[in-house]
């Protein structure tokens, strides 16, 4: 069944709303207070992504990401005209969750921004290679717990360097709220740099003439007519 614009739209601006409200929301309420741990917030990323993909991706694919979106337009599964209206949607819904978190919690945590714990460069390359394993098991998988599971993985490993956020989005809906926009360009380009290497990757795991890996058994000596006749007197 066709889904109309408005409706994937809606679904992305509802999406991205829920990825932000509890993502950065639970950084926001272990910033408060210390109940939840680091791991716990990456579970509650995981979880939040999981329960997203499952819910809203037969209406809009569930990108609640503009990396997503870019990646999946690189790899011809996703309308260019339908880009831009979809990375709109995804920052008003990343800005009206980081302004209810600003209601809720003020400043605390700074609602969830994202700023590098290290040097720029270090961030950079990490944002990167974060994205790029992310989307490269969304474009091979996609099931929503495995996806989940990635981004509960890389936000235990990358969220004390750089946040974690693999997500331009993610990552402005809180800078806006908060107004810390330190080093915030990173936080595009990493991701989207992440997501051209991932369809490069895809792509040559996904040859047009794969090799075949599996040998075939040899074939049996047949015997030609010569060796049958008798040799002449």
């Amino acid at each position: 069944m066709a889904v109309s614009l408005a409706r994937a739209l809606f679904a992305e601006g509802l999406g991205t709303f829920a990825l932000v409200f509890f993502g950065p929301g639970a950084a926001v309420v272990q910033a408060q207070t210390g109940a939840l741990g680091h791991l716990g917030v990456a579970v509650v990323f995981g979880l939040t992504v999981a329960a997203v993909i499952a819910t809203l991706a037969p209406i809009s694919g569930a990108h609640i990401n503009p990396a997503a979106t870019f990646a999946l337009t690189l790899a011809g599964r996703f309308p260019i005209k339908w880009v831009l209206p979809y990375v709109a949607a995804q920052l008003l819904g990343s800005g009206v969750a980081a302004f209810v978190l600003l209601a809720l919690f003020g400043l605390k945590g700074s609602v969830g921004a994202t700023v590098p714990a290290g040097s720029v460069a270090q961030a950079f390359v990490l944002e990167a290679v974060l994205t790029f394993f992310l989307l490269l098991v969304a474009l091979r998988s996609g099931l929503p717990w495995v996806v989940g599971g990635v981004v509960a993985l890389e936000a235990a490993m990358g969220g004390p360097i750089t946040g974690a956020s693999m997500n331009p989005a993610r990552s402005f809906g809180p800078a806006l709220a908060s107004g810390l926009w330190t080093a915030h360009w990173l936080y595009w380009v990493a991701p989207l740099l992440g997501a051209a290497l991932a369809v490069g990757a895809n792509t040559l795991l996904n040859p047009a003439h794969p090799l075949e890996l599996t040998p075939r058994p040899p074939q049996e000596f047949e015997p030609q007519r010569d060796d049958l006749e008798p040799p002449p007197r």
